[in-house]
């Protein structure tokens, strides 16, 4: 099945650069936003525009395919990764960016067999990088190898996290309180692109040491996470365990030495995870 996977593979590649000028086309324009959980978390018509472009473009092509899609699930669909060969795609990581055109705007696919990443594309459309891996096989950034940092001392690295679209004020408070942790070890800087996609692709290209999140989505991590491991960094739970991308926490490092320092600092919590079962509604009273 090797050429088959590298067929679809070249196919992701290929309509992230189509969803990409989408994207760039877009931002000319007026830009109709919605909001999702709450008033900070944003989509747009762009975005379902993309994600519906990417589903219909590969079921052409890959028809038995699966998918698991940031606005599909929004709009109901269940989010269950099974064995079976699933696309999951983040047509825009960082829409807040993209509605305010802040210049870091991401097209995230990955490709899972048996649950396993098979390849990983993210597309940073702004900036026209195009991030991919195959396992096995390596990364790239525009057909140039990606080697993640060689740093060992986490008083030289750079971090960088994002602040999510929670505001429950407990939530608030643990996020500030890693944060204080973190800057006060002290590291060289704490940065974020406001993507996880992006900020996982600089882990991959060496310029950021590590990055870690809780309460993003598994559409956030898919192929960034693939992209860290065949840089040669470590993808792992923010409490120092496996990497679990339905449990909507992520640590991703350029060396385990730089994870375990980070492991000490943040505090964590678990938000609902992506493959919760959506709650029962209790029957109605007459």
């Amino acid at each position: 099945m090797t050429d088959l996977w590298q067929s679809a593979m070249d196919h992701g590649v290929a309509v992230a650069r189509t969803a990409g000028k989408v994207v760039r086309e877009a931002l000319r324009d007026d830009r109709k936003v919605m909001t999702k959980s709450s008033s900070v978390d944003l989509v747009t018509q762009t975005d379902q525009q993309v994600e519906q472009l990417i589903i219909q473009s590969v079921k052409e092509k890959f028809p038995t395919h699966r998918f698991i899609g940031e606005e599909s699930v929004a709009a109901g669909e269940p989010c269950v990764l099974t064995d079976e060969p699933t696309w999951i795609i983040d047509p825009i990581d960082g829409t807040t960016n993209f509605v305010h055109s802040f210049p870091f705007v991401a097209i995230s696919i990955g490709f899972s067999v048996k649950k396993q990443m098979e390849f990983g594309v993210v597309y940073s459309c702004l900036e026209d990088k195009m991030y991919t891996a195959r396992r096995g096989r390596g990364a790239f950034c525009n057909g140039e190898p990606l080697q993640v940092s060689q740093q060992q001392d986490i008083g030289q690295s750079i971090i960088a996290t994002e602040f999510g679209s929670n505001r429950d004020p407990e939530v608030v408070d643990k996020i500030f309180t890693s944060l204080r942790s973190v800057l006060s070890i002290p590291v060289h800087g704490v940065r974020g692109a406001g993507t996880a996609a992006i900020n996982m692709c600089l882990v991959a290209s060496g310029c950021v040491e590590a990055y870690y999140e809780i309460g993003m989505h598994v559409w956030d991590l898919a192929a960034g996470s693939l992209i860290i491991s065949e840089a040669g960094g470590v993808v792992l739970d923010v409490e120092g365990g496996p990497a679990d991308l339905m449990s909507r926490r992520i640590l991703a490092a350029n060396n385990r030495t730089i994870a375990d320092r980070l492991v000490e600092e943040i505090v964590s919590f678990s938000p609902v995870r992506d493959d919760a079962p959506p709650p029962v509604e209790a029957p109605s009273k007459q």
